[in-house]
């Protein structure tokens, strides 16, 4: 039972993380290796949040808005240049800005790994089942299953979610109605932006805060997402909890071989369904 609740753990919070990338892969086509180093930054302006307030809830409403701004300001002054351009022009440029996120981070805070104490009141233990289990675990599962409904709710119930599916499928049509694109395109990125933060504001005090948390976090994104369907939110949450309950019972029983067996369901898939669980629709130009 425990390690079924820590699958479904890190299941939900990879998924927080890539369902900004998918959607932003889905709206604007760009491959954004800059997705991590958000995550990466959340989880230290949740850290200094809290450095400044005491308050660990106050740290994830203020980092994920902030860093949902800063995507906003990336999306202006980076993508907009690079929409349809070759995948490697995407490739370098995003890898320019996680570059320079980096480098800002270690300027700002320096090198030496940080630490986030979970707050007091999510402490201790619960039991379920006959097995203890981590209060906090509890609640970043429940928090990440809320965020994941919401997205949920938000894209397929509200007028805006309307508009960025549409956005989606076909932006010159959307354009032809009268919508402005640009904003369209600037607010996904920024929610996108926005939930990364939140998954690392969430996760901090699971894990130390240092510059590089955000590379080693977007591999598994991108397993996600090709397993998952380019472009495809459902999709996403499939393969993130497939990958989250691989790595909880890997750990389990056989530990050496865990990243052996995720990249193998990813080879696995791309040979037998190589556009993914869920594939998407083809953006149209």
């Amino acid at each position: 039972m425990a390690t079924l609740l820590l699958g479904l753990s890190i299941g939900i919070l990879l998924f927080l993380l890539a369902a900004g990338l998918t959607l932003i892969f889905g709206l604007l086509g760009i491959v954004n290796l800059a997705h991590g180093s958000l995550y990466m930054l959340g989880a230290y302006l949740g850290y200094q949040t809290v450095q400044a307030t005491g308050s660990f809830f106050l740290a994830l409403v203020v980092a994920p808005l902030a860093v949902a701004a800063l995507g906003a300001a990336i999306e202006w002054a980076v993508f907009r240049r690079i929409y349809r351009q070759p995948h490697f022009l995407q490739f370098l440029l995003t890898v320019g800005v996680l570059l320079v996120i980096e480098e800002a981070v270690r300027f700002g805070w320096g090198l030496t790994y940080l630490k986030l104490d979970e707050p007091a009141v999510l402490g201790g233990v619960t039991d379920i089942a006959g097995v203890s289990f981590s209060n906090y675990r509890l609640f970043c599962t429940g928090a990440g299953v809320c965020a994941a409904a919401a997205l949920f709710w938000a894209l397929d119930r509200t007028a805006a979610g309307t508009i960025l599916r549409a956005a989606q499928e076909n932006d010159a049509m959307l354009a032809s109605l009268g919508i402005n694109v640009k904003r369209v395109r600037t607010a996904a990125v920024a929610v996108g932006a926005g939930v990364a933060a939140f998954a690392g504001v969430i996760s901090a005090p699971l894990l130390p805060i240092e510059p590089s948390m955000g590379m080693r976090i977007i591999l598994d994104c991108f397993v996600v997402v090709i397993i998952g369907g380019l472009g495809s939110i459902r999709g996403a949450i499939a393969a993130s909890l497939l990958i989250g309950m691989t790595r909880a019972f890997g750990e389990q029983y056989f530990g050496d071989w865990v990243q052996v067996c995720i990249y193998g369901i990813l080879v696995a898939t791309l040979l037998v369904r190589p556009q993914g669980l869920f594939a998407h629709q083809a953006r149209l130009s």
